[in-house]
């Protein structure tokens, strides 16, 4: 559904969003819609050639540059710690605070869920996916975190990137190009790849399987979690 104006993206590090969701995002953007992004953490323990108090910097500049290729202003850093997320009230709290900040009517996430295809899931994916999901439903309750100021009951679904349950699809064909442009943003840690990694290639092949199937010539998938 596309019936939205507001969106806030939520996901544990920079260049979670580029690989897939930031083509559907530019979509959005280039139709009105205003959407905001919220990065966890840095993505300071990423990377192991860079330490963390020289990478995390590194990284959010990186994010900031790949948001704006989709058209999004505003990207927060929570700068809770990489690779140690816990389902915490703390985390919750956080979130719920960005969300009555902002009141949007869409979340954006990407897979939660235990594995990737093949792959156990990263533990901060799986820690922040949950919270944003449970931290909406905090956001419209008044007698929770009652100083983070009026409820916004307002979300109406979230929807998850990568999700191995993928619900919807969204028509890419006029926006992947800046879908590939955002991941090209994030050089830092394109080049610390122990293997070359094109990101033409990987964001134009998936968005071609996915949308093959629907009669389409780029589609990015989506879960879509009812709120």
């Amino acid at each position: 559904p596309e019936d939205w104006s507001r969106a806030l993206a939520i996901v544990a590090h920079p260049d979670d969003l580029e690989y897939g969701a930031a083509s559907a995002i530019a979509r959005w953007t280039s139709q009105g819609k205003v959407i905001a992004y919220c990065m966890v953490t840095s993505g300071e323990a990423g990377i192991d050639s860079i330490p963390p108090d020289r990478c995390g910097p590194l990284r959010e500049d990186d994010e900031r540059r790949s948001a704006a290729v989709v058209g999004v202003d505003t990207v927060e850093f929570l700068r809770h710690p990489d690779g140690l997320l816990e389902p915490t009230i703390d985390l919750r709290r956080d979130i719920a605070r960005l969300i009555r900040r902002h009141r949007p009517d869409v979340l954006i996430g990407i897979n939660h869920h235990d594995t990737w295809p093949g792959a156990w899931n990263h533990v901060d994916h799986r820690v922040v996916g949950v919270a944003m999901l449970d931290a909406a439903r905090d956001a419209g309750n008044r007698w929770l975190f009652t100083d983070l100021g009026e409820p916004w009951s307002g979300v109406r679904f979230a929807l998850i990137s990568a999700s191995p349950d993928a619900t919807h699809f969204v028509d890419v064909t006029d926006t992947v190009d800046a879908g590939v442009a955002s991941l090209r943003e994030h050089q830092t840690y394109l080049d610390a790849l122990d293997e070359p990694m094109d990101p033409d290639a990987f964001i134009r092949g998936a968005a071609t399987a996915t949308g093959e199937p629907l009669g389409l010539n780029a589609a990015v998938a989506f879960e879509l979690v009812g709120l």
